[in-house]
């Protein structure tokens, strides 16, 4: 909206504020500051156009009056209400940042810059009323002086609009200084400031309400003060009388706080106790300090009886923040309660320095980080001094941290590092299991592009997307981690079922019955700790459904008796080709011992697998059987070491015909078509039989168990130089 001339009482209010702004601010400006302000207006109000606001206001008087206002309230100085003035015009300056920096300096640009960043951030309209918004403010803004001047700028314009006819803006402007500005201000401990924009809030929202507490406290405050003297009177008397240095102030709660007050307690003005409480502040000693609180605390309560389900005992256990304060409610003259609050100088300087007990315990939240911040800068505005700490100080928050905004305009808060994936998991696990992708501020990216504060992000999801195991990688947040993981348990679990139904149907076919127990059998056999973990390879295509089923008629036979016997047989049996040496077994295979050891069983160890042609030795057992086992056993060393009596010698004897099973370990590059040669070698070498390959791949190396029979150990070693002459097997050893 535009307007041709400024009205005369304009122009009387400016050049007033002018003149008491340029003087106040004289010592801090520097040389020719005044001049080129005064240049800057001039220029600003011969041009006699400027562009006004939604209520109408000039915004050149506005800039004057944030400024007042700021220069009172929050301690700014030259960079920043320069910032103020010149960010009041900008529309009709039309400065350039190099030409800023030019005429004021970088510190003027800096922040200039900061609420121009602020300024396109809100004209995102996003839900403003959360706290993660305030987060974001904060963090955009860069510079603290920025949220200073943000907060006089409302609390200036709450003041000029009480008699706009523009209500809907009125109520926009008035909701977000309750929710936004005011907490802002509490934070900051800008105490003064923070309650008018509540009250001034209040009063345009809820205009009925507001009235009837002012006029409410109005008639009774000759009262309440009177009241309050009748009160404190004999507390001062008998605190002085104990030798105590004290100092005593009484407050009234704001028409905000007792308006929320009421509509809590669902009660009237009248039901409102509590309407001002009673501060002691003690000036004691470090050493001293509780056992004065509780002198103070023992005196008030011998002459007013307390209410003990009031009481906050915050001196003995400070609250996490620091907090210390002793909290009693009395029963004072006519019948009435008041709260009285303890505490000393240096516990009262904590309290209002350290943002610590108000905002906090009565709902204000925030993060530690924008604490330690704001109070930072709140030190600084108590400290009375130049406010050059503040000149210099450049954010450093939320290093850990970045907001980003839905296409709705909801705000949602990230660990730094986090991705478009962690998004969509925020959003809702199916959309995250369907991510392909995001678009951030138009822009197509792919699903790992980090986040950065004030991006708007949407999600794009396509029905064939599947979570990916890799994708645990990408994502930072934990809601995320654990969504992917149910997600890949999820898929497991069904490839598994349908492994399971397609093994089912091929053992159908074959016209075998498939039974749980052989099957968990096999699967334990096979080497499989969970049984999910064969059905995944299965539907992985790791192992062959043909190669299952033979081993499972293998197994039944084997547990049903029908298979052939492992050879472990009586010495009684074996026929002697020297009856002073050997004993034969059968298949032609001899097991020598000592002699006189006749009519005693056998059995090859499995620790070892021996085979014919192996180097062999004999181990009494305690049942008076004999384990063979092969000369290089692992167990060997150990056996010779502690049972060296109950080691025979032992070799064989005759031509090796029986087939014993051998595990090999096989290690080397993955390259195409590996698999396919390593079997192709085992197959086509006689009386050598697979029985089993597993096979897992990772980072470029393979790492593969092989279970073959051979009838001896000449084969198995041509088998393993055959098997080492493939390219890109680096070993092959025996297990």
């Amino acid at each position: 909206m535009c307007q041709p001339t400024f009205t005369q009482e304009e122009t009387r209010e400016i050049n007033a504020l002018q003149s008491e702004l340029l003087t106040s601010m004289s010592p801090y400006f520097q040389a020719d500051d005044v001049k080129k302000i005064e240049e800057l207006f001039g220029r600003i109000q011969l041009s006699g156009h400027i562009e006004r606001n939604v209520f109408g206001l000039n915004p050149m008087l506005l800039g004057l009056q944030t400024a007042k206002i700021a220069i009172e309230e929050t301690g700014l100085k030259r960079d920043g209400v320069i910032a103020i003035l010149l960010h009041s015009c900008e529309s009709t300056l039309h400065m350039e940042p190099e030409e800023t920096e030019h005429l004021f300096g970088t510190g003027v640009r800096h922040i200039l810059h900061g609420l121009d960043r602020v300024q396109q951030l809100y004209l995102r309209t996003p839900v403003v009323e959360s706290e993660n918004y305030r987060n974001l403010l904060v963090s955009f803004a860069e510079d603290m002086r920025v949220i200073l001047i943000m907060i006089a700028d409302r609390v200036n314009l709450m003041r000029q609009i009480r008699d706009t006819d523009k209500e809907e803006e009125k109520r926009r402007v008035s909701e977000e200084a309750s929710y936004l500005y005011a907490p802002l201000a509490h934070k900051l401990g800008l105490y003064k400031l923070k309650s008018e924009l509540e009250d001034l809030s209040l009063k345009y929202l809820e205009h009925d309400a507001y009235y009837l507490i002012k006029e409410k406290l109005n008639a009774t405050k000759r009262a309440r003060d009177a009241y309050i003297e009748r009160f404190i009177g004999p507390i001062d008397e008998k605190l002085r009388a104990a030798g105590l240095r004290f100092h005593m102030k009484g407050r009234t709660k704001s028409i905000h706080s007792i308006w929320q007050k009421m509509k809590k307690q669902k009660c009237g003005f009248e039901g409102i106790y509590d309407l001002f409480a009673i501060r002691i502040i003690i000036d004691a000693p470090p050493e001293k300090e509780k056992m004065q609180c509780w002198q103070t605390f023992s005196i008030i309560t011998d002459m007013y009886q307390p209410n003990p389900k009031r009481m906050r005992d915050w001196l003995s256990v400070p609250k996490s923040n620091g907090y210390e304060s002793l909290h009693i409610t009395v029963l004072g003259p006519e019948n009435k309660w008041v709260e009285v609050q303890i505490r000393t100088e240096r516990m009262d300087e904590v309290a209002e320095r350290g943002l610590a007990a108000h905002w906090r315990y009565k709902g204000v939240k925030g993060e530690s980080g924008i604490d330690e911040w704001l109070n930072n800068i709140r030190s600084a505005l108590e400290s009375n001094d130049d406010l050059q700490m503040m000149d210099q100080f450049k954010m450093d928050l939320y290093e850990d941290e970045v907001f980003v905004f839905t296409p709705k305009g909801d705000l949602l808060k990230f660990p730094k590092g986090a991705t478009v994936l962690d998004f969509a998991y925020s959003i809702h696990s199916n959309v995250g299991n369907r991510c392909v992708g995001g678009r951030i501020n138009d822009k197509l990216v792919p699903v790992r592009e980090p986040l950065r504060s004030g991006d708007q992000v949407e999600i794009l999801t396509s029905n064939n997307q599947k979570p990916k195991r890799d994708w645990l990688q990408i994502v930072k947040t934990s809601r995320a981690k654990s969504k992917i993981r149910l997600a890949l348990k999820e898929t497991q679990v069904k490839d598994g079922l349908y492994a399971k139904e397609m093994l089912e149907r091929r053992f159908k076919n074959r016209k075998i019955e498939m039974e749980e127990a052989t099957m968990s059998h096999l699967i334990k056999k096979l080497g499989f700790k969970e049984t999910s973990d064969f059905y995944k390879q299965l539907a992985d295509e790791k192992l062959d459904p043909n190669e299952v089923i033979e081993k499972y008629v293998e197994v039944k036979q084997a547990l049903s008796g029908n298979a052939p016997q492992v050879p472990v047989r009586s010495a009684e049996e074996f026929n002697y080709e020297n009856p002073d040496e050997q004993i034969a077994l059968h298949n032609d295979d001899v097991l020598v011992v000592d002699r006189n050891l006749k009519g005693i069983d056998y059995q090859l160890a499995k620790c070892c697998n021996p085979i014919y042609g192996d180097n062999i030795f004999g181990f009494v057992t305690v049942n008076g059987g004999i384990k063979v086992h092969r000369a290089n056993c692992p167990n060997a060393p150990e056996l010779r070491k502690r049972f060296g009596y109950r080691i025979v010698r032992a070799r064989w004897s005759g031509k090796g015909t029986s087939q014993y099973s051998i595990t090999l370990r096989v290690v080397g590059n993955d390259d195409i078509g590996i698999v396919n040669n390593i079997t192709s070698i085992i197959s086509k070498e006689e009386k050598i039989v697979m029985r089993s390959i597993n096979i897992d791949s990772h980072d470029g190396l393979f790492g593969g168990i092989l279970v073959v029979q051979v009838d001896d150990t000449s084969r198995l070693e041509a088998l393993i130089k055959k098997l080492r002459t493939v390219k890109g097997v680096k070993q092959v050893e025996r297990v």
